[in-house]
């Protein structure tokens, strides 16, 4: 049950990071985290709406790569700008 969690998270990780433009800051753990997030917080969302398996996918990967923006926002120190020392020498 463990290791399918772990191939499903990375999977939706994998596909939420084709989703975003440029280059994504976060580690492959980290991905297959948010993937794995991703996939569990879409079918709960597809269980409560009584949709199918390929809504639960839609939202899993949508919700994942929500999760991969906000992480990779964070990580460049928000809005994507980056932080440079001016007048050092």
């Amino acid at each position: 049950m463990i290791l399918w969690l772990i191939v499903v998270g990375a999977v939706i990780g994998g596909l939420a990071r084709l989703l975003l433009p440029g280059r994504n800051p976060i580690g492959v753990v980290l991905t297959v985290l948010v993937g794995i997030a991703g996939a569990l917080v879409g079918g709960m969302i597809s269980n409560a709406l009584g949709a199918g398996d390929l809504v639960a996918l839609v939202f899993a990967v949508l919700v994942a790569a929500g999760g991969v923006a906000l992480l990779t926002s964070a990580h460049r120190g928000g809005g994507g700008w980056r932080r440079t020392r001016r007048g050092t020498f």
